[in-house]
C-alpha cells in the first residue's frame, strides 16, 4: 500500500519546461529571440505568454524605490501569474544612470528564471547622479534592441520606465526616444512610464513617451508607496519553501550542471539574504502554475520521471545527482518516490498558509483604505488592461500586495 501512495504522489507532478537564464551584460548583442505561444488550431491558444522589462533608474534619489522593487518584485510576479489561462512569464531589467556614473546601463535579459534575476536586483545600489537628466535614451534603446523579446504578436510585451529625472536631449550620438519607441509599436512592445516624485519637466518627457509607447502614465510618490505588509505566517512559509528547494533532484551533462549549480547558488542566496516576507512572496509565486518554471528549472530528475519525459531507467549513470550515483537501481527509484512525497507535503502546508496569509493581507490593505496609490498596484492595473487584448483575464478585485 505504502508503494501505492508513493506511486501516486510521483505522478501527481506536472510537466515542468525548460527554464532560460538570465544574461547580464553590458549593452551588448541580441539573443536569439525565442516563441514561447503555440498555436493548435485557428483561433486557439494553447499557452499564454508575459514578457515584461523594468527600465529603472539607479542614481542616488531613487534609492527607496529600489529597495521597494527588491521586496516587491514577487508580489508583482504573483499578480501576473494569476491570469487565466496561466501565462509563461519572463522578466529583464535594465538598470541605467548617465555618463560619467560607474555604468550608463546594465542589461538583464529576458529569463523566466526570476531567482536569478531577484539576486542580480539584490545587486543594485542606488548611487550617482544628482545632475539633472539621465540617460533615459540609452535605457530605452537597449529595451527594445538588446533584449530577447519574442516575434509571437500574440504574447503580452511590455516595457515599464521607472525614475525621476528627464531623458538627456543634448547627446548628439544617442537614439532619441521617439525613434525608440516608433521600432517599440512594430515590435509590439507597450511602453509604459511610471514618474516618481513631481518634477514638472520630467512630467512632459514621461508623459510623452507614455503616449508614444501607447502606455500608460503614472506618477508615484518619490520611494514609490509600494505595500510592504509582513504577516506572522511569513517567516513559516520562507522556512517550507527552503525545504521546498531542497527536494530537486537535477541531473544532466557538465553542461547542464554549470546552468543547474548557478541556479541553485541564486536559491541559496535568497534564502540567506532576502526578507522572510519576499520569501514568502516567492513561495506564492512557485507555488503558481505560473512559477513552476523558476521553481523547477532545467533538468529537475522528479518532475521529469513523474510526468513521463525521462525513465529512471534510461538515465546514465554519470549524468544522475552524485549522491544517486552508487545507488542500486531500487534504491533509486524509492529515493525519487520519497522526494516526491516529501514535495506534496511541503506544497500542501505552503498552500494552507499561503491561504492564510492572503487573508491576513486583505484585511490588513482593507484597514488602509486600499492600494491604489502604489507602485506595485498601478503596475497591475496597467498589466490588467493591457493584457486583456492579448487574451489574458485578471480577476477585477483582484489586488498587488
Amino acid at each position: 500500500m505504502k508503494s501505492k501512495i508513493l506511486a501516486l504522489a510521483l505522478f501527481a507532478f506536472t510537466a515542468a519546461s525548460v527554464a532560460l537564464y538570465p544574461v547580464y551584460q553590458s549593452t551588448g548583442a541580441t539573443n536569439t529571440a525565442t516563441q514561447t505561444t503555440t498555436t493548435v488550431s485557428p483561433g486557439i491558444r494553447q499557452h499564454s505568454s508575459i514578457e515584461v522589462v523594468f527600465v529603472v533608474d539607479t542614481t542616488g534619489s531613487m534609492s527607496g524605490l529600489i529597495q521597494a522593487a527588491k521586496e516587491k518584485i514577487w508580489s508583482i510576479a504573483s499578480t501576473m501569474a494569476s491570469a487565466q489561462p496561466a501565462p509563461d512569464i519572463r522578466m529583464g531589467l535594465i538598470a541605467y544612470r548617465d555618463r560619467g556614473d560607474a555604468y550608463v546601463t546594465r542589461v538583464l535579459d529576458l529569463s523566466d528564471d526570476l531567482d536569478s534575476m531577484s539576486v542580480s536586483l539584490m545587486d543594485f545600489q542606488a548611487d550617482g547622479g544628482g545632475d539633472g537628466p539621465e540617460s533615459v535614451n540609452k535605457a530605452l534603446y537597449d529595451a527594445v534592441h538588446n533584449v530577447s523579446w519574442s516575434e509571437d504578436q500574440n504574447v503580452y510585451k511590455v516595457v515599464f520606465l521607472v525614475g525621476d529625472a528627464p531623458p538627456h536631449m543634448d547627446y548628439q550620438d544617442d537614439v532619441k526616444y521617439p525613434e525608440t519607441l516608433a521600432l517599440a509599436l512594430k515590435k509590439g512592445i507597450v511602453v509604459n512610464a511610471i514618474q516618481c516624485g513631481q518634477n514638472r519637466v520630467t512630467t512632459d518627457g514621461w508623459q510623452q513617451i507614455a503616449q508614444l509607447g501607447q502606455g500608460r502614465y503614472f506618477q508615484v510618490a518619490q520611494a514609490g508607496n509600494a505595500v510592504t505588509i509582513a504577516t506572522p505566517f511569513d517567516r513559516n512559509i520562507a522556512v517550507l519553501s527552503e525545504k521546498l528547494d531542497h527536494t530537486r533532484l537535477y541531473y544532466g551533462d557538465a553542461e547542464d550542471r554549470e546552468k543547474q549549480q548557478s541556479k541553485v547558488a541564486a536559491t541559496d542566496r535568497l534564502h540567506a539574504v532576502a526578507s522572510f516576507a519576499s520569501r514568502a512572496r516567492r513561495a506564492v509565486f512557485n507555488s503558481s502554475k505560473s512559477g513552476e518554471k523558476n521553481f523547477l528549472g532545467e533538468g529537475e530528475l522528479v518532475d521529469d520521471i513523474a510526468s513521463g519525459r525521462v525513465k529512471l531507467s534510461d538515465i546514465d549513470k554519470d549524468q544522475l545527482p552524485a549522491s544517486m550515483r552508487a545507488m542500486a537501481p531500487t534504491q533509486q527509484k524509492a529515493l525519487v518516490e520519497e522526494t516526491a512525497l516529501r514535495r506534496s507535503e511541503l506544497q500542501n502546508q505552503i498552500a494552507e498558509l499561503s491561504k492564510k496569509r492572503s487573508d491576513y493581507l486583505r484585511k490588513k490593505v482593507e484597514e488602509a483604505g486600499g492600494v491604489s496609490d502604489s507602485l506595485d498596484e498601478k503596475i497591475y492595473s496597467a498589466v490588467r488592461e493591457q493584457a486583456g487584448k492579448k487574451g489574458l483575464r485578471y480577476d477585477a478585485d483582484a489586488a498587488a500586495y
